[in-house]
């Protein structure tokens, strides 16, 4: 026996009819309803939802009120529902912080429980109250409130997040502007801390990744995509209109395009040659060859693609077989050019030390032997180190071995 089994209070009697009425409607054919009548039931249907929201708000904070957690060895009462409805805890957790804020922002929780306000909405406009200054009188936190529960008439949750961020502007003008710059450098150093940046290489010939911007540096993305990514745009690179609105697909079409053109002269240095990527293409693969290039990150891509990245700008073709520039300076310097940093970088695609994966662009150009011993400044006497591995070859208390295929090892002298 469950306490919906044999309700005595008069909500649960109420939520037993309503599942009883939902049970008569469950597999009712709406083929006979007509357009008017289905729109308007829509918007009834998300109005009952709201209110039923509303209750669940109330029953949540009751449930707390009574213990209903500790009665099974709940830690709260978001953890209980969560496990009891297989509701996610994020979930869980938001639905109980709404309930609880409900109790002290009464035009809120009226509009919610008469199906007037979307509960997203009304988590926006608790916070945007919230956030006001602690010096608003309480009555004008009271109209600022009120105003922006009857703008969700008009306006959806995110639209009405922004118009709570000027809301000052409207209660307290002289302090608003203050109090608005305040909000948006916390806003920005949020989203400076929040900016993620994951990539993944798939065996599939694919990079995935996802990315977290702050707003402003999204916007000048997305402007920048959607550029490349429009109908005169792509019927000028691809001899057709396509669709008017970019999907997905050009988008993405359009950031390889971003990618490939932006300026390599803007790119920093990085181990002495900036972050240009170098395709290396064997000469009869220019020719036509069927041989596959290679960048130097180590990806081997096909001959059509090597061409076509051989001449586009921002990207460096190194062509093995032809006329390329002298790499063999001797002792005329002591640095290795930027030629000579690129072939060393492609001959040994990382650190030389044995076990170390650093990659080129992290890695110091070692003259092995050194310059000091009279080492020469060219190809054949010089090797990729990174930092910690470069400092110990100079360091007289480890041993720097060679080992058979190129690599290198360090021991500590006894």
């Amino acid at each position: 026996m469950t306490a919906m089994t044999h309700p005595r209070h008069r909500v649960t009697r109420a939520l037993a009819q309503v599942h009883g009425l939902l049970d008569e409607i469950t597999d009712a054919s709406l083929w006979s309803m007509g357009t008017e009548e289905a729109g308007a039931a829509l918007l009834e249907a998300t109005r009952a939802a709201t209110r039923v929201a509303e209750l669940e708000a109330r029953l949540a904070t009751h449930a707390a009120a009574v213990g209903v957690p500790e009665a099974v060895g709940a830690t709260s009462v978001a953890n209980w529902w969560a496990h009891a409805t297989r509701m996610t805890h994020g979930e869980a957790h938001r639905k109980t912080k709404l309930a609880g804020a409900l109790e002290d922002h009464q035009p809120v929780h009226d509009a919610l429980k008469t199906g007037e306000l979307l509960p997203d909405q009304a988590t926006a406009i608790i916070k945007a109250v919230e956030d006001l200054p602690d010096h608003v009188p309480a009555d004008l936190v009271q109209q600022a409130e009120e105003h922006l529960v009857g703008e969700a008439a008009y306006f959806d949750a995110k639209a009405l997040a922004n118009l709570g961020k000027g809301l000052l502007h409207v209660i307290d003008p002289e302090a608003a502007d203050a109090h608005h710059a305040r909000l948006l450098e916390a806003e920005e150093r949020a989203a400076a801390m929040a900016t993620r940046l994951t990539l993944r290489e798939d065996p599939d010939g694919t990079l995935r990744g996802t990315f977290t911007l702050p707003s402003a540096q999204g916007q000048m993305l997305k402007k920048q995509l959607l550029a490349l990514a429009a109908p005169k745009h792509r019927a000028a690179v691809e001899g057709e209109l396509g669709e008017r609105k970019p999907s997905p697909e050009r988008l993405g079409q359009a950031f390889c395009e971003w990618i490939e053109r932006y300026p390599a002269d803007r790119l920093p240095d990085a181990g002495g040659v900036s972050a240009t990527v170098v395709v290396t293409i064997p000469i009869d693969t220019l020719h036509g060859g069927l041989k596959p290039g290679t960048l130097d990150t180590g990806a081997v891509i096909s001959p059509g693609q090597a061409r076509r990245l051989a001449c586009e700008a921002g990207l460096l073709p190194m062509v093995l077989g032809g006329k390329s520039e002298v790499l063999d300076l001797g002792r005329r310097r002591r640095l290795h050019t930027r030629a000579q940093r690129i072939a060393i970088a492609h001959r040994d695609q990382h650190c030389t030390t044995e076990g170390c994966d650093w990659p080129p662009g992290m890695c110091h150009v070692h003259h092995d032997p050194s310059w000091a011993t009279g080492g020469p400044t060219d190809i054949d006497h010089a090797r990729l180190l990174c930092p910690r591995h470069h400092a110990r070859a100079h360091d007289p208390t480890y041993r720097m071995t060679r080992l058979p295929g190129g690599k290198v090892a360090f021991t500590r002298r006894t």
